[in-house]
């Protein structure tokens, strides 16, 4: 016992040092980033397009220029850019429509984790409630992300109809491609108005409109939008009417919504069952602590109680994940 007390004495002494460490380091890349002039870094992104190596301009870098979120400086900015996993937040971010970048976002997660699991040791010393809540600060975020994420691209799928509809009838009043897609941007709401919109800007900027709808591709990720794409691409190698292609993967995809609405309708009683069975412990954990506090407490007071709670909460998740699984039917 009095060696775990020096350790967790030696614990806390640790995180109050580093915690004011890494404040400071977040502070001072805030001033950093406010400091800098936006004509600096346009000439930076200049320069590094007109760069030339061997005598030959480099290419010019389209990525640059759809970039959202602002460069991220520093060492565990740099560190963090080097996982697969910031890639694929970034991917996230950009599908949810935050303009935020994923390593800078990663460094302010870990500056907040880092000061509460700090603050949680000085108030109560506990590696259990400290862990819990840096934790929290990374998992909480991300579920918002992914939840924001997916209520975008739903909303784009149910949109798909009627986009395909606008842009066939302005190939037959006589617009081309690019021009219809400058249409739908200007007459559609986010989120198709926002992604065709950037389509037609890429393309104006001297990308071929094939390269830009294939990363409107990669980019939303929606099984609707890459039939779409494949039909556009192929059209453009073989020829034929792409308003009347346009019409038929317009029809599709209402039929494969009604049809999607009614597997919802079917499988309401399992999502229903699902969303009880998750919060009818959390219901007898309160009327517990109004009946007996003493004997509720210790859950979280007593080690036992400490492991069974765990236990108890990631058997629910991977309940819930089951029966998620089950009901999610792919149409």
């Amino acid at each position: 016992m009095h060696l775990l007390a020096i350790g967790g004495d030696a614990l806390l002494l640790t995180l109050l040092i580093i915690g004011p460490l890494i404040a400071f380091y977040g502070a001072y890349q805030l001033v950093g980033d406010l400091r800098s002039v936006p004509k600096k870094k346009v000439m930076g992104r200049l320069k590094g397009r007109m760069s030339t190596q061997g005598g030959e301009a480099a290419g010019f870098n389209f990525e640059d220029l759809r970039k959202q979120g602002p460069e991220v400086v520093g060492s565990l900015g740099q560190m963090f850019s080097k996982f697969s996993f910031t890639e694929r937040l970034q991917t996230t971010l950009e599908q949810a429509n935050i303009s935020w970048s994923a390593s800078k976002l990663l460094v302010n997660l870990t500056l907040v984790a880092s000061i509460l699991s700090a603050l949680l040791m000085a108030l109560q010393p506990s590696l259990l409630a400290a862990a819990g809540g840096a934790l929290a600060v990374f998992i909480l975020p991300l579920f918002y992300f992914a939840h924001r994420r997916k209520k975008r691209l739903n909303s784009l799928v149910r949109q798909l109809p009627d986009v395909f509809e606008l842009l066939s009838q302005a190939l037959r009043a006589g617009h081309s491609l690019a021009s219809g897609m400058q249409v739908v941007g200007n007459d559609m709401p986010d989120p198709a108005g926002t992604e065709f919109s950037r389509v037609f800007y890429e393309q104006n900027l001297g990308l071929k409109i094939e390269e830009a709808l294939s990363n409107l591709a990669t980019r939303m990720d929606v099984l609707d939008v890459r039939f779409f794409v494949t039909a556009v691409l192929i059209q453009r190698q073989t020829g034929g009417d792409l308003a009347e292609v346009l019409d038929k993967i317009s029809e599709v995809i209402r039929e494969r919504i009604e049809l999607q609405g009614t597997v919802q309708a079917l499988t309401a009683e399992g999502r229903l069952s699902g969303y009880v069975l998750l919060a009818l412990p959390f219901l007898v954990f309160g009327c517990m602590l109004k009946i007996n506090f003493e004997y509720a407490e210790l859950l979280w007071t007593h080690p036992t109680g400490q492991m069974m709670s765990m236990f108890a909460v990631v058997s629910m998740i991977m309940g819930w994940v089951m029966i998620k699984k089950i009901i999610n039917i792919k149409i």
